[in-house]
């Protein structure tokens, strides 16, 4: 099996993700998109990353990859989207991307909803629970999809479409490198949101190993949805 990542920028890639597929024997591709351009195809599991650039902007390769992450999800392939990658999944079936009420940065408290409960991977965590966030634009839930988890800030935070697409506004495979990179990378984005590297470091970290535990779940799930 092979799985395939698309970045946008060196500095967010798929963390506890890989370490996920690694250990099932799955091999990963990691495009950069705006750099390399997309793959041939979207493997046996499409991974879409974040990344500070928004949808809406002009480029020709955000074109491009919505296009493509529409053909994956019509055609029932995996897909993860995370922060960006939700977007671009939200984006691709017909959803209007927008400014979010407030950055969401560090460690915020999202709520399942009803139809979480059924679901095969959300119905699994509580009702409340602390995710990591980056991220200043939401978005509608898309046609056809079924919302999973939602905050104050953006009442959409998770969504599944079709059996085994899931679009994440938050990020579970973050790893604590990650959050360094961000802080650095992303700085203007703490100053505006007035919080610190250290106050972001402090509050997530405890927090980690439970959503890599979810990233974990996700993983197996779309890999293997008979077991």
């Amino acid at each position: 099996m092979r799985a395939v990542c698309l970045k946008h920028v060196p500095f967010e890639g798929p963390g506890a993700f890989a370490t996920a597929l690694t250990e099932r024997g799955v091999s990963l591709e990691r495009y950069l998109v705006p750099q390399d351009g997309l793959p041939k195809d979207a493997g046996d599991l499409l991974i879409v990353m974040g990344g500070p650039m928004s949808v809406n902007e002009p480029d020709p390769w955000i074109a491009e990859e919505t296009s493509f992450i529409r053909s994956a999800l019509h055609a029932g392939t995996p897909v993860i989207g995370v922060c960006l990658g939700s977007q671009f999944m939200a984006k691709s079936l017909g959803a209007t991307i927008r400014s979010g009420k407030a950055l969401e940065i560090g460690m915020t408290q999202v709520r399942l909803t009803a139809e979480a409960k059924q679901d095969p991977v959300f119905s699994t965590l509580p009702e409340s629970f602390e995710v990591f966030e980056w991220h200043g634009e939401v978005f509608d839930l898309p046609k056809d999809s079924v919302p999973l988890a939602g905050s104050d800030i953006a009442p959409l935070q998770a969504f599944r479409y079709g059996a085994l697409a899931y679009g994440l506004l938050f990020h579970l495979e973050m790893e604590e490198n990650g959050i360094d990179s961000l802080c650095q990378e992303c700085a203007p984005d703490l100053t505006k949101a007035r919080l610190t590297a250290q106050q972001i470091k402090a509050t997530a970290l405890p927090h980690l190993p439970q959503l890599h535990q979810v990233a974990d779940r996700l993983i197996d799930h779309l890999l293997f949805p008979q077991r």
